[in-house]
């Protein structure tokens, strides 16, 4: 019988390319974005290269009612999910207290209120079949206070710490749980954050394709790492950041995104 991935934001980007990735190994899939129409393409095209099952559900991460019906879903599915990819995400860019609210609350449901309800619906079942695995998509974000971006890198920190925990507590059951950390990734994130230096900053060094940063996620997910950071840059970035003062790590970070405002 296939094993079975659920994967979050699957419709573009990093999601697309892990998607790709277990249908190519024998996976069963089943896709989950907000936009029905990509959604549909991306499942289509997927099962077409391939030729593996493809389920779509679309669904509104942003809404947490909606990720606990789903969670519910796929908690009762019978046969269980062998795998989790808490994929999706976004982000954006401006000071906080002129951030609208309800934009506010949107990303805390997607970046982080989501993916903990979805992961608390699959990890029982994972647990009782003593096998299971789950990939959360953090950034090299969660790893540095985020001035003008800092509700994007407090979710980021939040699914990071979670991850890491949750390995611990998984840890000889047979189930494992696998932070990936990308930097600067050239997908849709940096138009939806409105970003005005994408292309510079995602051109950089510390940019890179969806394509591997999700190899390289899927990677870690398949040998049980706790922590995925692509990219020699990201790391030494990451690196710096454990080093120096944290006054010193917010000011740098401030400076970075002051640059990156919208013309």
């Amino acid at each position: 019988m296939a094993r079975t991935a659920v994967i979050t934001g699957a419709s573009s980007g990093i999601g697309f390319e892990l998607a790709r990735l277990f249908a190519r190994d024998g996976w069963s899939l089943i896709l989950v974005a907000r936009d029905p129409g990509r959604l549909k393409d991306a499942g289509e095209r997927i099962s077409a290269e391939f030729g593996r099952p493809v389920e779509i559900r679309a669904c509104d991460l942003s809404d947490t009612g909606a990720a606990e019906v789903f969670g519910r879903e796929l908690a009762g599915r019978p046969g269980g999910v062998d795998a989790l990819v808490n994929n999706a995400g976004f982000g954006a860019h401006g000071p906080f207290a002129e951030t609208d609210a309800s934009l506010v609350r949107d990303m805390m449901n997607a970046n982080m209120n989501s993916l903990a309800i979805l992961t608390r619906h699959v990890l029982p079942g994972m647990l009782g079949r003593k096998q299971g695995k789950i990939l959360n998509t953090a950034s090299v974000a969660g790893f540095a206070p985020g001035p003008l971006m800092a509700v994007y890198h407090a979710t980021k920190a939040f699914v990071l710490s979670l991850s890491e925990a949750l390995f611990e507590e998984t840890r000889g059951t047979g189930v494992t749980v696998t932070a990936l950390c990308p930097g600067p990734v050239r997908t849709n994130f940096q138009k939806r954050a409105g970003l005005a230096d994408a292309d510079s900053f995602f051109l950089g060094p510390l940019g890179m394709d969806a394509e591997p940063c999700a190899r390289a996620g899927y990677r870690g997910l398949m040998k049980g790492k706790a922590v995925v950071m692509p990219g020699i840059f990201n790391k030494l970035a990451v690196g710096l950041f454990r080093f120096l003062p944290r006054a010193l790590v917010r000011r740098l970070v401030m400076i970075r995104q002051e640059g990156r405002k919208k013309g």
